[in-house]
């Protein structure tokens, strides 16, 4: 998934799997809109709720360091 925003990870995912936004919410424990507002990439989700959100999806949340050219 690179170069995929989060939210946009999360939408894909969540459909592939056939989850509403609702039933995902109520599973990560989070409310509807602010799902609804992390997958249209409207929110600043702190790491720990995207954890949470990828655990119940089956995803894994990975930071990776780019090279930077000075």
């Amino acid at each position: 998934m690179l170069d995929m925003t989060i939210g946009k990870a999360i939408r894909q995912r969540r459909k592939a799997l056939k989850i509403t936004q609702s039933h995902l919410a109520e599973l990560a424990g989070i409310s509807v809109n602010s799902l609804y507002k992390i997958e249209r990439g409207e929110a600043n989700p702190t790491l720990d709720l995207i954890e949470k959100i990828a655990g119940v999806l089956g995803l894994e949340v990975k930071l990776e360091v780019k090279k930077v050219t000075l």
